[in-house]
C-alpha cells in the first residue's frame, strides 16, 4: 500500500504544472469573489468590443468618444461604489477592477469615469443635502448628467490651500470669482463641483452649465490624454443659491477626501495600461525575427520582459491589499499615496520600456505603448504628483512635515 501511494505521488509530481498567466503571475484573479470576477469580465468585454476598435483614432483626432457614455452607464460603472440613488453599490475591489479594465483601453476613458464617480458623485453623496442627491445622482448614474471637479488653479498646483477662487455671501446667495485649470470633463460637464475660499474657509459649490458668468473652454494642443476633455473654468460674478452649496463639509477635508477616492482608482487603473503594453510586447517579441531567431529568444529581451512582469505583479498585490483595506474601512490616505506613487511609476516605466523595445514601430500609434506612455505622463502628475506622495510617506515615517 505504501509503495502504491508513493507511485501515485511520483506520477502526480511528474505532471506538468499549469502554465502561468503572464499578466497575472500570482493568480490575483483566483483571489477574487465571483462577483468581482464577473464585474471585471463584463468591463473587459466592453473594452474589447467598444473601446479598442476606436480609441487609437480618438487619440489621433483629439476627441473624447462621447458615444461610449450610455454604454458605460448601462453597465453601472458611473458611481459604481456608491449606494442608493440608482448607483450599483459595488465594493472597492470591483471599482478597482473597473478602473483597471477601463485604463487597459485608455487613461482618458478611466479618467472620465473616475471624475464622474469619485470627484463629482462622491462629494454630493457624502456632503450634499437629500435634495441635491435626488436632483443630481440618479441622472449622473445614468450618464444623462456629466460632472467635473474644480479644484486645481493655474498658480496653485500641488498647494490647493493657496486658493484664489473665492465666494462671498450676498443675501441668501453666493457670488464666485476666479478660475480653475486642467479640469477633466470641463467643457463636457452639465455640473461643476467647484471649491472656493470663503470667510468660513474652503467650501464646495454646485454650478450648473449655463449659469451666467460661468464658462469652460476646452484646452487644445495636448500631447497627453488626447482622448479626454480637459478644460479651464472661469467664474465672473457667478451667483450660486444657498441650496447649491455642499453644507456637509468645510475646509480642505472636502476636496482631499474626493482625491483619496480618485487616487484609489488610479492605483488600480494604471495596472491595466501596463498590462496592455506588456501583452503587445509578448506578442511582438515572439513573432519579430532578427538574426535568425525571435526577439524573445534573446537574454536581454527576456530580462526586460521579466522585470515588467515583476513590477506589474507587485502593483497588483499592492492594489488588492489596498482594496481589502478600503472594504474593511481601514484604508488611510497614506495607503493610497503609496499605491498611487508605486503603481504610476511602474506603469510609466513599463510603457516607456515597451515603446523602446518596439524599435521604430514604437513611435506609431498603431502600437499601444506610445499612447499609454503619453497618457501616463499626465496620470503620474495629476491628483498628486509623485513627489507629493513620496513626501506623504516621508511624513508618516518621520512625523515631520516637509511640504
Amino acid at each position: 500500500m505504501a509503495k502504491a501511494a508513493g507511485s501515485t505521488n511520483a506520477a502526480a509530481g511528474n505532471a506538468a504544472p499549469a502554465a502561468l498567466d503572464p499578466l497575472d503571475l500570482y493568480a490575483v484573479r483566483a483571489a477574487l469573489s465571483d462577483e468581482e470576477r464577473l464585474v471585471q469580465e463584463s468591463v473587459a468585454r466592453l473594452i474589447d468590443a467598444e473601446v479598442l476598435p476606436l480609441i487609437q483614432h480618438c487619440f489621433e483626432e483629439h476627441r473624447f468618444p462621447k458615444e461610449l457614455i450610455p454604454k458605460l452607464a448601462s453597465l453601472g460603472l458611473l458611481g459604481s461604489s456608491l449606494t442608493g440613488y440608482g448607483c450599483a453599490g459595488l465594493n472597492a475591489i470591483c471599482y478597482g477592477l473597473i478602473c483597471q479594465e477601463l485604463e487597459r483601453g485608455d487613461s482618458g476613458i478611466r479618467s472620465f469615469v473616475s471624475v464622474q464617480s469619485s470627484l463629482c458623485m462622491y462629494p454630493i453623496w457624502a456632503f450634499g443635502s437629500e435634495e441635491q442627491k435626488n436632483r443630481y445622482l440618479p441622472a449622473m448614474a445614468r450618464g444623462e448628467l456629466i460632472g467635473c471637479f474644480g479644484l486645481t488653479e493655474p498658480h496653485g498646483g500641488s498647494d490647493p490651500a493657496n486658493m484664489k477662487t473665492h465666494a462671498k455671501k450676498r443675501g441668501t446667495d453666493w457670488v464666485l470669482n476666479g478660475s480653475k485649470m486642467w479640469i477633466t470633463n470641463g467643457s463636457l460637464a452639465d455640473l461643476a463641483v467647484v471649491w472656493a475660499m470663503t470667510p468660513e474657509g474652503i467650501r464646495g459649490f454646485l454650478i450648473e452649465k449655463g449659469t451666467p458668468g460661468f464658462s469652460a473652454p476646452e484646452i487644445q494642443h495636448k500631447f497627453s490624454l488626447r482622448a479626454s476633455v480637459t478644460s479651464a473654468l472661469f467664474f465672473d460674478n457667478v451667483v450660486v443659491p444657498e441650496e447649491r452649496v455642499l453644507a456637509g463639509v468645510r475646509g480642505l477635508k472636502g476636496p482631499l477626501s474626493c482625491l483619496t477616492q480618485a487616487r484609489y482608482g488610479i492605483a488600480w487603473g494604471v495596472i491595466g495600461a501596463a498590462q496592455a503594453c506588456l501583452r503587445q510586447l509578448l506578442d511582438y517579441t515572439a513573432t519579430r525575427t532578427l538574426f535568425g531567431r525571435p526577439l524573445a529568444a534573446n537574454q536581454t529581451i527576456q530580462v526586460r520582459l521579466a522585470d515588467m512582469a515583476r513590477r506589474i505583479t507587485t502593483a497588483q498585490l499592492l492594489a488588492l491589499q489596498l482594496g481589502r483595506l478600503k472594504d474593511a474601512g481601514a484604508m488611510q490616505p497614506s495607503h493610497v499615496s503609496l499605491a498611487k506613487w508605486n503603481n504610476c511609476r511602474m506603469a510609466l516605466d513599463v510603457a516607456r520600456d515597451c515603446r523602446d523595445m518596439l524599435g521604430g514601430s514604437g513611435i506609431s500609434a498603431e502600437y499601444v505603448p506610445i499612447r499609454h506612455m503619453l497618457n501616463l505622463e499626465s496620470v503620474i502628475t495629476y491628483e498628486g504628483t509623485e513627489t507629493i506622495h513620496q513626501l506623504t510617506i516621508g511624513r508618516e515615517l518621520t512625523g515631520l512635515n516637509a511640504f
